[in-house]
């Protein structure tokens, strides 16, 4: 039976990696894979998804799924999803559809909160719809696990309001624990 899967951590916890991993694990083993990113998503090459650690593969993009065929969305064994956290509520129940109905196996990876701690529309509809969530984790700098995405400014200060959506990695992120993110130390020789 096909599920929906939700695989989401905070900024460098490898969801990226795990993604592209999980697309080559079902090649492997003869399955046809597709991989899918948010339109949004413009960091990289529009046709690819890559990993801040080098891995990268062809991909297209969510309106693209929107547009095929079902009989060629049924050809496939399985769909991955990276950066889900940018789709929109009828995308992710587009995505429980093509499980329920086609029998596809669908695995998301994303964050689960944006800077500010909250919830991302695409990350609340797969904690609500998904079959199976999983945190994948990754480490503050103090050794705790880290949950939050802090947003920095220029100058390496926690922002606490704009827009929800910046695109960036390590030069606009720092994971960090709740403790550290509240205190808003984002390394261990600030007072």
């Amino acid at each position: 039976m096909a599920k929906l899967y939700f695989k989401y951590g905070a900024m460098g916890s490898s969801k990226t990696a795990n993604a592209l991993m999980t697309r080559y694990n079902f090649i492997e083993k003869g399955k046809k894979a597709l991989l899918i990113k948010p339109d949004i998503e413009t960091r990289d090459d529009k046709r690819k998804i890559k990993s801040r650690m080098g891995l990268e593969a062809e991909c297209i993009l969510f309106s693209e799924l929107q547009g095929y065929d079902p009989e060629v969305i049924k050809g496939y064994d399985v769909i991955i999803v990276d950066e889900a956290q940018f789709l929109m509520t009828p995308e992710i129940d587009f995505l429980a559809y093509i499980v329920d109905n086609y029998n596809i196996t669908v695995f998301c990876y994303g964050l689960r909160t944006d800077f500010t701690s909250h919830l991302f529309p695409g990350s609340k509809r797969l904690l609500e719809l998904a079959d199976e969530v999983e945190e994948l984790k990754t480490a503050c700098w103090c050794g705790n696990n880290a949950i939050m995405n802090a947003r920095l400014d220029k100058e390496g200060n926690i922002l606490r309001n704009g827009e929800q959506i910046v695109l960036g990695a390590n030069d606009k992120y720092v994971s960090l624990c709740r403790k550290h993110y509240i205190e808003n130390k984002i390394r261990d020789d600030i007072s």
